[in-house]
C-alpha cells in the first residue's frame, strides 16, 4: 500500500458516484439503453475508461472512440432522462458505511466536503435526494473546474474550499481517477473500489484500499 501522511486528518473529501452511491452500474445501463437506440451499441462498456472524467472530457473520449459526428448531447440528454426514470422507480442506494462516516465524521469536527465530476444539477439533487447533503460543508463538482480527474484541480480547490491543507486531508475514491488526482494533490488517497480493483499503480498511490467505507472509521482512529 501506499506510504501514510505525515500529521494527523481534519478533513475528508468525498467522491460521489461509486463511492457515495451505487450509481456507476445504473450510468452504465443508461449508456446502453441511449447507445442501443442512437445506433451505437453497448456504449456502457466504455464506462471502465471514463471513471472519474467530467462532461468535457468525457465528451472528448466519446468522440474520440465514436468518431466526431457522435450526437454527444442527445446520448446525454437520454441517460439523463433514463437515469432519473430509473432513480425513481427502483433507487440508487446508499453504499455501506455511507451514513456510518458521515455521522463519525461530523461527530468528530471534521470538516467534509464532496469532489465529483458530475454536474451540479445531478450531484445536488442526488445528495438530496439520499438525505446526505447537509453532511457537507462545501462541494466542487465537475462543471466547476476546467481540468478533469486525474489532473489535481478538483481536489487541490476541494481543500481550499474548507481551509486545509491538502497533506491533512484524505480524499475518498474508487476510480483509478480519482486516486491519481487526489495523490497528486498531496492529499492522503483511500481507495474504496466499486467497479474497478486497484493495480500494482493504484496500490501503490493509495494509503490504503478498503472494501467499504465502515473501514474507513478504523483509518481515521489511527491518524488522530
Amino acid at each position: 500500500m501506499g506510504a501514510g501522511r505525515q500529521g494527523s486528518i481534519e478533513a475528508l473529501v468525498f467522491d460521489m458516484d461509486g463511492l457515495l452511491f451505487d450509481s456507476e452500474r445504473v450510468v452504465q445501463r443508461t449508456w446502453n439503453m441511449a447507445g442501443e437506440e442512437l445506433g451505437a451499441g453497448q456504449v456502457g462498456e466504455q464506462i471502465y475508461h471514463t471513471l472519474g472524467m467530467n462532461l468535457k472530457s468525457r465528451t472528448e473520449f466519446f468522440h474520440r472512440v465514436f468518431g466526431p459526428d457522435f450526437p454527444m448531447e442527445e446520448f446525454a440528454e437520454r441517460t439523463r432522462r433514463y437515469y432519473r426514470q430509473i432513480e425513481e422507480t427502483e433507487g440508487v442506494p446508499l453504499k455501506p458505511g455511507v451514513l456510518e462516516l458521515l455521522s463519525y465524521g461530523r461527530e468528530n469536527g471534521y470538516r467534509m466536503a464532496v469532489a465529483t465530476s458530475s454536474r451540479r444539477e445531478h450531484s445536488t439533487y442526488m445528495l438530496k435526494r439520499g438525505g446526505i447533503y447537509s453532511y457537507f460543508d462545501g462541494f466542487m463538482f465537475g462543471d466547476m473546474v476546467e481540468n478533469a480527474k486525474p489532473d489535481p484541480e478538483i481536489y487541490l480547490k476541494a481543500c481550499a474550499l474548507l481551509g486545509t491543507a491538502p497533506e491533512r486531508s484524505m480524499a475518498l475514491e474508487d476510480s483509478p481517477n480519482g486516486i491519481r488526482s487526489a495523490s497528486a494533490a498531496g492529499m492522503t488517497a483511500v481507495m474504496v473500489p466499486d467497479l474497478v480493483q486497484p493495480d500494482e499503480e493504484l496500490k501503490r498511490l493509495a494509503f490504503r484500499v478498503c472494501r467499504d467505507l465502515t473501514e474507513v472509521i478504523g483509518l481515521l482512529e489511527g491518524k488522530k
